[in-house]
């Protein structure tokens, strides 16, 4: 991870820990502005086209990059493994250098973080991570965007998140410490985030006035929280791990019991698809202080702004 100083403008966007404070300051700035005026930059790219490859299932990833780039004019084509030529063994290198000479960006879904670094590598155009095994950084544009228009800053907010510390996880310790958040994160033995993750963290929160604890109690974590926050037990993949997974996770369910230690005027946010009963109750998701369906919008609105910076290169000030 960069310095919180450190200044380069970024081709890609692979992970949270490719920006600087300004320039996540800068995209979520956009997409509140693209918010308060959704015709304002309507066929900005007309004539721009952007591949979306998804080898994992998806719906509000796979939708809102499509509605974001339609919003643009830009023309989103949608992409599976079976459709192209890396199903047959073509170098993910091939693929992408194919791809750079017909689009003008590069969307990626998929397992290994590795795959998405390659393709970067090779193509000339911008390559987004739309998620990957390692991080989830589109999710966490949405969520700093949904925290900072509910409570109008980033800075000084207590977020803790409860339950398996994968790749959202990841990115949500990247953006808040850029933003200058106080990111708390639960988990039980052997389901922390990744210790190269948190202690990059901690290095650009030292710098940004924020912090990073990790606690295995998650009513340490959540006690005196604005935002809660919590994922699915059993990701794609983990499937063979379910049983022990729901077993050692089960004291983590976000319930009204546990979201009572927040703040009274906390909110509750998941990335979805949720399971009500396992890491959620049904009375908190769906109760008034569930942002979830707000937090899922604001992901269209921040990959609008996303695209359209990557693709114009426009950083403003933050450059």
């Amino acid at each position: 991870m960069a310095s919180a100083e450190t200044r380069v403008t970024p081709k890609d966007f692979l992970r949270v820990a490719d920006l600087t404070p300004h320039q996540l300051e800068r995209l979520l700035d956009l997409a509140a502005e693209m918010e308060d005026e959704p015709e304002g930059w309507i066929d900005s790219l007309r004539g721009r086209s952007v591949a979306c490859y998804f080898a994992k299932p998806s719906t509000r990833t796979r939708v809102s990059f499509a509605a974001a780039a339609a919003r643009l004019g830009m023309n989103p084509i949608v992409l599976r493994p079976d459709e192209l030529q890396l199903g047959r063994g073509e170098p993910i290198a091939d693929t992408a250098r194919a791809l750079a000479g017909y689009c003008d960006a590069i969307v990626v879904r998929t397992y290994a973080q590795r795959e998405i670094e390659e393709m970067a590598a090779a193509a000339p155009v911008p390559v987004v991570n739309a998620l990957s095994d390692d991080h989830h950084p589109c999710q966490a544009l949405a969520d700093m965007l949904t925290v900072r228009e509910w409570f109008g800053r980033l800075a000084g907010i207590r977020l803790a998140y409860v339950g398996d510390g994968n790749n959202v996880v990841h990115s949500l310790l990247e953006a808040g410490a850029l933003a200058g958040m106080e990111i708390a994160v639960a988990s039980p033995s052997g389901y922390a985030p990744r210790e190269d993750v948190v202690a990059g963290a901690r290095d650009v929160a030292a710098a940004t006035g924020g912090s990073i604890e990790l606690f295995d109690d998650p009513r340490d974590a959540v006690r005196g929280a604005h935002a809660v926050y919590t994922d699915v037990w059993v990701s794609m993949g983990d499937d063979a791990e379910r049983e022990e997974r729901l077993r050692t996770l089960r004291p983590y369910q976000v319930d009204e019991q546990l979201l009572s230690l927040a703040r009274p005027e906390a909110i509750f946010l998941h990335c979805l698809p949720a399971h009500r009963g396992e890491e959620v109750a049904a009375a908190v998701i769906d109760g008034p202080q569930s942002l979830v369906w707000e937090q899922a919008a604001n992901r269209e609105t921040t990959e609008e702004a996303l695209l359209y910076t990557l693709v114009t290169g426009d950083w403003g000030d933050a450059a």
